[in-house]
């Protein structure tokens, strides 16, 4: 079958090859891959700048936003069966046995394996999963919009569950790729009364997306200082929410400046670089820094069901949809901030929109 495999630890040692197609074994299922989203971890993966936590084994299939159908059921698998459309958490595998798994937060397990990363991921024809990860998709939701649970529900995870966005409050967003634009759409669902979009000349027209979705400022921060908007909202003391979408560490600095005395910033984003500067003002302001990591099955079940409703537009945010042959294409347009989010569909994929399409 065709994967796009990561081949070594250096600058674009990615490629397109035929593996061997996996079967499910015991206690797993195969599901056959219909759409996988992009991530900004894989373009970093791609050109080998990801951060120094996110090493994990090689060769190794990309892919960790995947929506498909479920073709194999291995022995001992209860409640799933062939046919049915579901998509994929992103934790492999996980101990089941330590503290944070027994307490519910398996997305802090230590012995985590994510795919894409320790574990074959889901840019390929097929992907094998446990059920304890498995979600099923709902009715009227496709798979494009199913394939964009996993960066939906990293945002749900910062601005719901760890920052708890009221309603009528200020938030600022830094950067306007898919994670920042999730979490705008999700504060607004949760009634925030101002939301600002922060980004730069190259995000013009991710921006004017955010617009679109609700945003009551975009500023691109590269010509305009969103300090001196900032202070002009509400009671100028600054905002109530910063969420660090960028994945650029100097980005905290201007966290700390934005964010008002007693406010919180959800760390979303990584950032291997060095600070170079002090952390002094999460002192002075006394602020909350959560930081955000993942999300757990209750999380994706939330998502799926705003999905379903309509009350997140996950359509929004695709902006092309490419073959796999194609992936360099997809991943340059998000890199380059064209798309917010790029989409590979797999043959399966392929020959369902044909089919459609006649």
């Amino acid at each position: 079958m065709k994967a796009l495999v990561k081949l070594a630890y250096e600058d674009g040692a990615l490629e397109v090859r035929q593996v061997d197609e996996p079967t499910a074994g015991q206690g797993k299922v195969l599901v056959r891959v219909h759409t996988v989203g992009v991530c900004g971890s894989d373009i970093h993966m791609w050109h080998d700048s990801q951060s120094k936590s996110s090493k994990g084994v090689l060769p190794v299939t990309l892919g960790h936003e995947s929506a498909g159908v479920i073709t194999e059921v291995g022995d001992g698998v209860i409640g799933w069966a062939v046919g049915d459309r579901v998509v994929c958490e992103t934790a492999a595998a996980i101990c089941g046995a330590c503290a944070l798994c027994r307490s519910g937060r398996y997305n802090l397990c230590p012995w985590r394996e994510g795919y894409g990363l320790k574990r074959d991921g889901a840019m390929a024809e097929y992907v094998v999963a446990e059920p304890r990860v498995l979600h099923r998709i709902p009715e009227g939701v496709g798979y494009e919009a199913a394939a964009t649970t996993e960066p939906y529900a990293v945002a749900y995870n910062a601005v719901v569950e760890r920052a708890g966005v009221k309603p009528g409050q200020l938030v600022v967003i830094q950067g306007a790729g898919a994670i920042g634009i999730n979490a705008l759409q999700l504060a607004v669902l949760n009634g925030a009364g101002t939301t600002v979009v922060l980004g730069t000349a190259m995000d013009a027209h991710r921006l004017a997306g955010a617009k679109a979705l609700g945003a009551d400022h975009i500023v691109d921060i590269s010509s305009d200082d969103p300090m001196g908007l900032i202070g002009t909202l509400h009671d100028g003391l600054g905002a109530d929410l910063v969420v660090d979408a960028t994945g650029v560490s100097a980005a905290l600095q201007q966290s700390m400046e934005l964010v008002r005395p007693g406010g919180a910033i959800a760390k979303v984003g990584w950032g291997p670089q060095p600070l170079g500067f002090t952390l002094d003002p999460l002192v002075k302001k006394a602020v909350t820094l959560y930081g955000c990591y993942s999300h757990t099955w209750s999380t994706w079940e939330a998502v799926l069901r705003l999905f379903a409703s309509g009350r997140l537009h996950p359509e929004a945010i695709i902006g092309g949809a490419y073959p796999i042959e194609e992936w360099e294409t997809a991943f340059g347009a998000m890199q380059r901030g064209e798309n917010i989010k790029s989409v590979i569909r797999m043959p399966f994929g392929l020959e369902d929109v044909a089919g459609a399409a006649r």
